[in-house]
């Protein structure tokens, strides 16, 4: 990628991207539509000690297509955020959900039970922005352009994307298998949009595998 076509590219997502990451109509998702995937017990300590982390209670395991992504949680800094994520992790409400909106350069977003950007889980979260810095391998919220509006849609940043901190709410990190989420296929459609897109395949807490 020349120069130019980076810098024009970068302003583009300034102008542009930055308030068009939730766009969600926060749809409630029945019950019965929430899909569970169990691991047996001997894999599931064998994952989990296989990625020793700060704080299993608050560390997610993300396995990908192309491999496991350790995702460690930040309660300190959006305890209302990561409670309710872990809250639908537990429901196995991100079990098969797409990668509906992937930006080359950018991020990769999921967390729409619809596959399109439209849906949530139903529940709105006040807006908990920090300090935390929108770099490469941050987890943050999707939202509208309402401060208040983020719900279960997630991204992970493929690159720093300053110009976001402090518009959205941080409330992880990947520690282990960033090259994985590299791989996420990206999109060629408007904004983004993913045509047959990578799914999340299970969102486990690390805590759990052994239980």
């Amino acid at each position: 990628m020349t120069k130019e076509t980076k810098k024009s590219e970068t302003k583009l997502l300034k102008n542009t991207e930055a308030k068009k990451l939730g766009k969600s109509t926060t749809k409630s998702l029945k019950s019965a539509a929430t899909k569970k995937l169990g691991v047996s017990k001997t894999r599931a300590k064998k994952i989990k000690h296989s990625y020793p982390v700060k704080d299993a209670e608050n560390a997610l395991l993300l396995k990908l297509k192309d491999g496991d992504v350790v995702i460690e949680m930040f309660p300190e800094d959006a305890p209302n955020h990561v409670a309710r994520i872990k809250e639908l992790v537990r429901a196995g409400f991100y079990n098969g959900l797409k990668f509906h909106r992937v930006i080359d350069g950018f991020m990769a977003q999921t967390g729409c039970p619809y596959g399109t950007g439209t849906g949530g889980s139903g529940k709105k979260l006040k807006a908990e922005f920090n300090r935390n810095h929108h770099a490469r391998g941050t987890v943050s919220m999707a939202r509208s352009m309402l401060p208040d509006s983020a719900d279960s849609q997630f991204f992970i940043c493929f690159n720093d994307c300053d110009w976001l901190d402090g518009q959205y709410t941080v409330w992880g990190q990947v520690t282990s298998g960033m090259e994985h989420v590299d791989a996420i296929k990206r999109g060629d459609g408007p904004n983004g949009a993913v045509s047959n897109p990578d799914e999340i395949i299970s969102l486990t807490v690390i805590a759990d595998l052994d239980k």
